[in-house]
């Protein structure tokens, strides 16, 4: 597994789990939906994503995107 296919199925699992978790727990939940949105966003821009950090150093083959 790549870096870049890491970080988007954890950033994916994020997503999907918290917006079940306020649809169906509580919804402060969407709280930490809308941090993943706002983190690749940020990613986006600037290369660079804590998440990747974290799967580089638990070694992940290096991908095109977080290098």
């Amino acid at each position: 597994m790549t870096l870049d296919t890491a970080v988007m199925r954890f950033a994916g699992t994020v997503v999907l789990g918290s917006a079940l978790a306020a649809h169906f727990i509580h919804p402060a939940w969407i709280y930490l939906t809308m941090f993943a949105g706002a983190n690749m966003i940020q990613a986006s821009f600037t290369g660079f994503c804590p998440a990747a950090m974290v799967f580089k150093a638990l070694g992940a083959r290096p991908g095109r995107t977080f290098e």
